[in-house]
């Protein structure tokens, strides 16, 4: 079983039903969820995911479960790819990290958790063995030892409890392009400026008449 790293950055995803899916998760339901995985495809149903919130205090590790359903292409037009890659995975402990992070950011740059790169770009890292290894343990004695839940495939599409945000960015990065493609180019300076013509020549009417007086 491998691990890898959720991200969860709160300034590009607001998520306001954290606060009552962990609350569901604390009660014991089994909470599915989606999730973007970067460019990683080789996670696998039974691989652990942490989560962790970055790029806004509080930061740190607040969440974490076991795929249910390998990396797939979900439509997204607002990337180059046309589509983004998706895991599903069932939480087994999940805080309200808008309060505090099981685990903060501070902790976790001491060894041998500094051996690995926390505040990724995009979610999918592999969290290398020995970060894991001492992750698994500092994770149980913070929130107890538990059974794994079930990993039995949804029986249906599992939707992203962060899906209002997630639609909402995605129909703002649709307008822009397509506002972008309905607005009128600008003519280039060489075609906006007209063509040079060259002067007229000077009429040479009066000089050749003096020309010809002086002649008679």
């Amino acid at each position: 079983m491998t691990a890898f790293l959720l991200i969860w950055s709160p300034k590009k995803w607001p998520w306001p039903e954290l606060p009552d899916i962990a609350k569901r998760v604390a009660a014991g339901v089994v909470v599915s969820d989606v999730w973007g995985c970067g460019f990683a495809r080789g996670i696998l149903p039974g691989d652990r995911v942490f989560l962790h919130r970055v790029a806004q205090q509080p930061k740190g590790i607040f969440g974490s479960g076991y795929v249910t359903r390998a990396p797939y292409e979900v439509p997204d037009p607002a990337t180059k790819r046309g589509y983004r890659l998706c895991i599903d995975f069932v939480y087994d402990w999940l805080v309200d990290a808008h309060e505090a992070p099981v685990i903060p950011r501070e902790m976790l740059r001491a060894h041998p958790f500094s051996v690995q790169t926390w505040d990724a770009q995009s979610s999918g890292t592999v969290i290398k063995p020995i970060a894991e290894g001492a992750l698994e343990k500092r994770w149980a004695e913070l929130t107890g030892k538990r059974k794994p839940p079930k990993l039995e495939p949804p029986a249906g599409p599992t939707r992203s409890s962060k899906v209002t945000a997630h639609a909402a960015a995605a129909a703002k990065s649709a307008a822009m392009m397509n506002q972008s493609a309905t607005k009128p180019k600008t003519a280039s300076k060489l075609t906006a400026q007209p063509e040079a013509t060259q002067p007229a020549p000077r009429p040479a009417t009066k000089k050749i008449a003096t020309k010809r007086a002086q002649q008679g």
